[in-house]
């Protein structure tokens, strides 16, 4: 049973901060303590039982904040389960602007060949806070769900 999960993340603009947060929030209603930190800042991985880790999909690549922890990952902790997710797009007038998204967060994975997350999610994305209008397609309900998910296949 996973008693503490690491919710890591990298971020541009905050949005993915906002979904780490809520990911963390709905853990501690399932009585896991989760704890939330940026990629860059997560020193040690050996209290862990499970890690979350999420960044967005900015210009065509998944953020390297959330590289780097992968790669720290695969030598300090290899059997940790991990599950990933990543923001995508920003418009959601159909299932097209979901397509390229998705490639690249699997190009993504698949440069951490021995990673095996328990489980993936692309999640709508948000604009800037300052831009105006601002387009902020994050399904809250999907993110719930989702962190449910994880804490199940994580034994929580």
């Amino acid at each position: 049973m996973a008693s503490k999960i690491l919710v890591a993340y990298d971020t541009r603009n905050g949005s993915t901060a906002e979904v780490a947060e809520a990911i963390a929030t709905r853990l501690r209603h399932r009585g896991i303590d989760a704890e939330v930190e940026l990629a860059r800042d997560v020193r040690e991985l050996d209290d862990c039982d499970g890690l979350v880790l999420g960044a967005p999909i900015y210009s065509g690549r998944w953020l390297s904040g959330a590289h780097r922890l992968l790669k720290r990952l695969t030598k300090q902790a290899p059997g940790l389960p991990v599950a990933v997710f990543a923001l995508g797009p920003r418009v959601d007038e159909g299932p097209e602007n979901w397509v390229r998204p998705r490639e690249q967060f699997e190009q993504a994975l698949g440069k951490h060949p021995s990673l095996s997350p328990v489980s993936t999610a692309l999640f709508g994305g948000a604009d800037p806070p300052k831009k105006s209008p601002r387009r902020d397609i994050r399904d809250w309900e999907v993110v719930g769900a989702w962190a449910d998910e994880v804490a199940s296949l994580m034994g929580a």
